[in-house]
């Protein structure tokens, strides 16, 4: 099993930066691809972006691309999300996830793992 835990999530101006990090305990973090989703009210849980095990293969939803990077380091058991150029349209709680399956994370289905979320709201 493995736990995930968000934080750097907040209160920020349009235009602003967040980085938002996820936490992994358990087993083996760099066996997973991970991924950050949001769901702000109202609306269904979207994909932000999403990185394999070894880095190598990335998605960033067209929505955040150039302004939001995913990263992780596999030594610490960390993975993160730079988000720069925030807008109003950003807010939302922000989840990490992992599975085994790249492809799981991008077709938001059947995913093993799921943080708690973290708030991130963006003010006009």
């Amino acid at each position: 099993q493995v736990q995930l835990a968000e934080s750097g999530g907040g209160f920020v101006q349009a235009g602003g930066s967040l980085r938002l990090s996820c936490a992994a305990s358990g087993r083996a973090f760099s066996n997973y691809a991970v991924g950050w989703f949001r769901q702000a009210p109202g609306q269904e849980r979207e994909l932000v972006a999403a990185l394999n095990w070894g880095g190598g293969n990335t998605y960033h939803a067209n929505s955040v691309a150039g302004r939001f990077t995913i990263s992780r380091d596999n030594a610490k058991n960390m993975a993160y999300l730079q988000m720069n150029s925030l807008k109003p349209e950003d807010t939302a709680v922000y989840f990490c996830a992992v599975d085994q399956n790249f492809g799981a994370l991008i077709l938001g289905t059947g995913i093993d793992y799921w943080g708690q979320g973290t708030q991130v709201t963006v003010s006009s």
